[in-house]
Order: C-alpha cells, then sequence, then structure tokens
C-alpha cells in the first residue's frame, strides 16, 4: 500500500470505530449474497470473509497490517465489494483486499466498477462451475480428522455444487450411537462450538448438519458397504481412522459399490503416493485411485524446506517437533507397544519418534538424506511446533529470512500453506483454528552465518484437515478461477 495514501489518525477513534463497524456490518450480506447467489468466495489477503462475525471482518482488514505495513479500512473495500456485487460474476475465489490495495495504489481515477471489469475480465466472462455435478464425499471414521473434516466440508458447501459430504461411516457403539456422534460433532473441547445447527433424524438414521443429511453407516470394514443403496455414487472415501494404510488395505475401498478412489488421513505405507498440497499435489493424475495426504507434521515442515532450498539451498539440518499429544497416548500410565507412549499424556513430555522425515524425502526427494528428526509430545491437546535447525549453502541474516518467509508467505505460491506472525506475544492456543500448514514466527528466528534456526507453529487437527481438504477437492477436479490466479484458503 503507498505510503502516500496511509490513512489519517481519525480524530474520535471511537466515531470512526462505529463508522467502520456499520461498513463492516453492510459487507456481510454482500459477501452472503456473492458466496449463495454467485458462487463466489471472497477473501482479504487469504483470510475468508464468508460467514464472519463484524468484528471478525474488522479484525481481517486489520491484519493487512502485517502485509502492506498500513492499515486496510472498511471505507476502502465496502465500494469495491459493492461493485463486485452489481458485475455478478461467476463461481471464483476473488481477494477483495488484494483488489482494494491495488485500486488504491492503480485505480487512476477509475471507479470500482471499471477497475474490476478490467481487473476480473476472464472472471467475469467466466460461467463455468467448479464440478459438473457435485460429488459425494464418504468419511470412514469420525474421530478428531473426520469431524474437523464434515464441519469443513459443511462450511465450504456453497450452493451444494462441489462436494457433499454424503455418509460416516463408524462402529456402533451403543443405543444412542446416533446421538452421541451427532453431539460430538456439535461440541468440540478444542474447536468449540459447530457454527450452525445439528438435528437427529433416527427414523432415517442420520444427522442434518446446516441442511445437509449425513447418513450414519454401521460397519466393521471397507469392502461390506454398498453405498448406492443410499443414494451414493462415485464416492470419495475419506479414510481417517489410520487402520488401512498400504494398497491391498486401503483397496478393500474400491470393493464397496458407489466408491471411486480413497483418500488416506495418515502416512501411507508402500507404494501409495503421499501428496503434501501446495508441494507434490501435481503427481496427481485423474487415474489415482488411492491417495494418502501424508501426516500433519509433514505438511507442516516441507512447504518451509521447499521455500528455503529454492532461494538459500538446504544443506542439512535436524527438524524438532514440539507436539500436541493424541488418541494414540494414554490418559494414565498403561501398556502401549511405542516406546514411552504408555507414560500419561496430560502429565508428562514424551520423547518419541517421528516418520516426518522419512516422509519428507518422498515427497521433497532433493531433501533424502539431509535431515534427521525426533518429537516431544507434551501436555496440551492440540497445535504443535516445528523447530528447523538448518546449514544453508549461503550465509544470511535474521532480516533476510524474516522479509523472504513474509514474501513467501503473503504473497507467494506457498501462501495456502505457510502463514506469517511477527507478533511478540503469541503462543500455542492463539493458532487454534489455523488453516495453514504452518505459520512462520518471525519474533524466534535465529541466524548465525549460513546456520538458521526457525520455528513453525501448527494447528496439527485443523490446519493438517485443510489440508487434506485440497487434496479431495484435486482429486474431485474441483476448479475455481481466482484472483490473484494462485486460490486463496
Amino acid at each position: 500500500m503507498a505510503k502516500e495514501q496511509r490513512r489519517e489518525r481519525p480524530d474520535d477513534y471511537f466515531a470512526d470505530w462505529k463508522q467502520r463497524e456499520a461498513l463492516a456490518e453492510g459487507i456481510i450480506p454482500l459477501v452472503g449474497q456473492l458466496y449463495r447467489q454467485n458462487n463466489v468466495k471472497t477473501f482479504i489477503y487469504g483470510r475468508s470473509l464468508v460467514g464472519r462475525s463484524v468484528t471478525n471482518i474488522m479484525k481481517t482488514h486489520r491484519f493487512v497490517r502485517q502485509v502492506e505495513q498500513n492499515e486496510l479500512s472498511e471505507f476502502e473495500t465496502f465500494p469495491l465489494l459493492q461493485a463486485l456485487v452489481e458485475l455478478s460474476p461467476g463461481p471464483a475465489h476473488i481477494d477483495i483486499g488484494i483488489l482494494t490495495v491495488e485500486y488504491m495504489n492503480e485505480g487512476d481515477g477509475k471507479s470500482p466498477k471499471e477497475f474490476l471489469k478490467l481487473k476480473l475480465k476472464d472472471i467475469l466472462a467466466n460461467t463455468e462451475h467448479p464440478l459438473d455435478q457435485p460429488q459425494d464425499i464418504v468419511l470412514f471414521g469420525f474421530g478428531r480428522i473426520g469431524r474437523l473434516m464434515a464441519r469443513l466440508l459443511v462450511e465450504k458447501v456453497g450452493g451444494g455444487d462441489s462436494l457433499r459430504l454424503r455418509a460416516i461411516v463408524v462402529r456402533k457403539g451403543g443405543d444412542d450411537d446416533l446421538i452421541k456422534r451427532a453431539s460430538l460433532l456439535r461440541r468440540d473441547s478444542v474447536h468449540g462450538s459447530f457454527e450452525g445447527t445439528i438435528r437427529v433424524d433416527e427414523e432415517r438414521q442420520s444427522f442434518v448438519a446446516n441442511g445437509n443429511e449425513i447418513k450414519v453407516i454401521y460397519a466393521s470394514a471397507p469392502d461390506e458397504i454398498d453405498y448406492t443403496e443410499y443414494g451414493i455414487k462415485d464416492a470419495i472415501v475419506v479414510d481417517n481412522t489410520g487402520k488401512w494404510r498400504d494398497d491391498e488395505a486401503l483397496g478393500l475401498h474400491l470393493k464397496s459399490k458407489g466408491v471411486k478412489s480413497v483418500i488416506l488421513t495418515a502416512p501411507a505405507k508402500g507404494n501409495v503416493p503421499n501428496v503434501v498440497y501446495g508441494i507434490n499435489n501435481d503427481i496427481l493424475r485423474p487415474e489415482d485411485r488411492i491417495v494418502s495426504a501424508a501426516s500433519c507434521t509433514t505438511n507442516a515442515i516441507v512447504p518451509p524446506l521447499k521455500a528455503l532450498n529454492d532461494k538459500f539451498q538446504v544443506l542439512n539440518g535436524h527438524v524438532e517437533t514440539v507436539h500436541a499429544y493424541t488418541n494414540d497416548q494414554n490418559l494414565i500410565d498403561n501398556y502401549h507397544k511405542g516406546n514411552r507412549r504408555g507414560r500419561s499424556a496430560p502429565l508428562n513430555m514424551v520423547l518419541t519418534e517421528t516418520g516426518a522425515v522419512k516422509a519428507v524425502a518422498k515427497v521433497l526427494p532433493e531433501m533424502a538424506g539431509k535431515l534427521t528428526g525426533n518429537a516431544i509430545r507434551v501436555p496440551i491437546p492440540n497445535v504443535s511446533m516445528a523447530i528447523l535447525n538448518l546449514a544453508l549453502g549461503q550465509e544470511t541474516s535474521v532480516e533476510e529470512i524474516n522479509e523472504y518467509m513474509r514474501d513467501v508467505a503473503l504473497h507467494g505460491d506457498l501462501r495456502r500453506q505457510i502463514d506469517y506472525t511477527a507478533s511478540p506475544e503469541v503462543v500455542s492456543t492463539d493458532f487454534v483454528g489455523s488453516r495453514y500448514a504452518c505459520i512462520f514466527d518471525a519474533q524466534a528466528t535465529i541466524v548465525n552465518g549460513n546456520h538458521v534456526v526457525l520455528y513453525f507453529w501448527y494447528d496439527n487437527e485443523f490446519g493438517y484437515t485443510c489440508q487434506v481438504n485440497r487434496v479431495v477437492e484435486q482429486m474431485a477436479g474441483v476448479k475455481y478461477v481466482s484472483y490473484p490466479s494462485v486460490a486463496t484458503v
């Protein structure tokens, strides 16, 4: 944002706030209309405006201060959103924040509508929907990732012409199983309440989340279900159980009628391709029927490793993950087949191994043999940290590293994967609900010549789920035209 266009400090902060608050209230129906009627999702520098509250929209505007060293005001974005509604574009992802900053710098006296006509010429001419018909999705398992995936799919259903969650598959836990499953989706101790309404329809063996009917199917194995009996066809099954992890085992899903393909939300074994969206998702082919979305930690460390290797060349290094405890560990001391994991998760830091470093080489072959790694499980339920201790091919500085990572996170091709924070006060809970694979902490950067130590936060539950969803969308063939050309989160 050009310095000469910096907003003056208001004489009356309260009056200024009330004016901007009123504009934010006016933004909500504009964003909603674009989303429901046009299937247009709007963003401000990667932050979605859809379904957000007034204060959340105002905070999203203020976030731009980190990006452009200046604030973006509702006074500036509101006219462009009004013009966008009047232009009635086809299905698209549009970053109105970036467009507004460009308008302030390049507008040249044009009206908002004239400017948008020039910038969005291809998008305004587009009439294609992201899919010819909705894609059926089935969640096999309904644990932490399964329930967050359900929330995300319901949130992003839009006009219903993209991904549609049709069913979950679980083992029956008792007579009140249906009610308990719905309750677990409705309330979450980490991620808060479900945004919307959920009703249980016991007669139809389903629950309805924001109008989306989700069948609950009881089964013990992937190959014993006829999905067509539930009106489901050519489904993508998201297996979040972690029980079946190789070609042969995951292939059992394909024996069930109504299944087109399967994606595993855990590191795969054997020849199953491990995909980190934004890095190697270009290996996916239309004929691929079994895919893994790798692990949360692999998704967190691979994007920054690629970014750093592209500019500085990574010679070697060590990756240490400080990871929230998981359901695999014990609540109190008890037998566990893994070393140390039998000890009480809420009471101990638990040193354990991580497979993420080995997985890096599968996704980024240029990293093969260059990294070691370990993990420490700590007594918190969510949000982890990856510490990259690296030797680079050239000397650098804290300022150079931070500015490079800021540019990568906010303007580069990996901006859906890497977020950026420069706050000296952030802690793990501040990143619950982050939609990024990782968040670079600029305040923690250490540099000594060509040796760097970098810190990346990641919501190992929801951030990872967003990465899984991106892989699912690609497998389904979902395509949105976007501005700027790299789609937003």
